[in-house]
């Protein structure tokens, strides 16, 4: 069907409610492996601050594990477009009023920095360029990271996911992933130093699982959408278990290994909050994903 409308001229081709899920485990994947891709650039650049001739050797494993997530990041994404091979038009024919056109050109940006680096450390054996370049790469990972939530909050019938609440959450997932990631890549690193990265995991989990029971509390009160939405993941509804077996495995948990492991130097119990973190911020991430998705629409 299509209509004019006639203040704006606009010509309407679809204009009805798409029942069911839209975004589904696509959408879950992209925002989980977008959160490692720039969640370690973050990571690293801490370690080579603070402790640069330990960290030294994780300069290009980090790098090959970030361009490996950036791209399954950017292979979800396409994945998820409608037309997906007409993905080109976004460089070729952009419209910088879209989130999405704006966040393609960026992370394009971003993967460019990182192949030189990858260049730069590997091939020239230039440490000294790749830590000039690392810099940028951290600057461009902030925009990457923030944008999925800037596409979310355009979703103005989904009251639940809204700024700045979800900018916040993307850049806790970056930090808690980021320093889980290089938490099990990070071996040879001093005890010291992988001590720093578990109390960067414990404090983004406190942080993520606060604003998500702030949601929890206070989200009914801002709309009666929130309050619906919500009935999802309490009580007796239907993602409930799922729900706080996310917030347990991704949050609740890995603070208290956290803790543990900062008590006895334990580095297994780093090792296992860092796993459950990962995995956990998936199912975290899904859930979140999939419960405004169950109201109609019209």
């Amino acid at each position: 069907m299509h209509t004019v409308v006639e203040a704006t001229h606009a010509l309407v081709t679809l204009d009805v409610a798409l029942p069911g899920i839209v975004w589904g485990w696509i959408i879950t994947m992209n925002m989980w492996a977008k959160s490692i891709g720039t969640g370690v650039i973050f990571m690293l650049f801490y370690l080579l601050k603070k402790y640069p001739n330990e960290a030294g050797y994780l300069r290009f494993p980090v790098i090959v594990v970030s361009l490996v997530f950036i791209h399954i990041f950017l292979l979800f994404t396409v994945l998820d477009l409608h037309q997906m091979f007409r993905f080109w038009h976004i460089f070729f024919h952009p419209h910088f009023t879209s989130a999405i056109t704006v966040g393609a050109w960026i992370v394009t940006g971003l993967v460019g920095v990182l192949f030189l680096m990858a260049y730069m450390v590997f091939l020239k054996k230039d440490t000294v360029a790749f830590d000039k370049l690392l810099p940028w790469a951290v600057i461009i990972s902030i925009p990457v990271t923030l944008y999925t939530a800037a596409i979310m909050a355009e979703a103005t019938a989904r009251e639940l996911w809204q700024m700045p609440t979800e900018a916040v959450q993307m850049i806790l997932a970056a930090t808690l992933t980021g320093s889980a990631t290089l938490i099990l890549m990070g071996g040879k690193l001093p005890y010291v130093a992988k001590r720093d990265l578990g109390i960067v995991l414990g404090l983004s989990a406190a942080m993520a699982f606060l604003l998500y029971m702030s949601e929890m509390v206070f989200g009914p009160m801002k709309a009666e959408e929130v309050m619906a939405t919500l009935q999802a993941v309490k009580g007796a509804g239907q993602y409930t278990t799922m729900f706080w077996i996310g917030q347990l495995m991704a949050f609740i948990v890995p603070m208290v290994l956290v803790l543990l492991s900062i008590s006895s130097k334990s580095e297994s119990l780093l090792k296992l909050a860092a796993i459950l973190a990962i995995a956990g911020l998936w199912i975290v991430k899904h859930v979140w994903l999939i419960i405004p998705q169950l109201l109609n629409l019209s």
